[in-house]
């Protein structure tokens, strides 16, 4: 029997959760995706396969706003905000939260909590 590697079990838990959840165009889906340095989250029709808002860590905009580095929390809560105004402004309220098979701790609960805060609903 062999062990499955850090990256194979997140992309194990993910698929298992994607089986639940899918995006509309009235409830889109918000993924993220957390790597070693940067975090991505997207808000996602799954029926027109379309992203409808995006916002990351490696935009000018996030890093010159944070003045943190990139991989904290202050940086994820930074655009867990800005995803979340860009959303509003696209007349998004409700969204589903895809944690992309991550663990909802840290770095990926801050965006989470940084978007509820800021006017998503999830």
């Amino acid at each position: 029997m062999a062990t499955l590697s850090r990256k194979q079990k997140t992309q194990k838990r993910h698929k298992r959760l994607r089986r639940y959840l899918s995006g509309t165009l009235e409830r889109p889906r918000l993924a993220v995706f957390r790597s070693n340095n940067h975090i991505y989250a997207q808000v996602i029709d799954d029926i027109a396969q379309n992203t409808l808002c995006s916002a990351s860590t490696v935009e000018k905009e996030v890093l010159s706003n944070s003045k943190v580095n990139a991989s904290t929390c202050a940086a994820s809560s930074v655009v867990g905000e800005l995803l979340a105004k860009r959303a509003l402004d696209k007349g998004i309220n409700q969204v589903v939260f895809d944690r992309g098979g991550s663990l909802y701790h840290g770095r990926v609960k801050a965006l989470a909590e940084a978007a509820r805060k800021a006017g998503l609903a999830f």
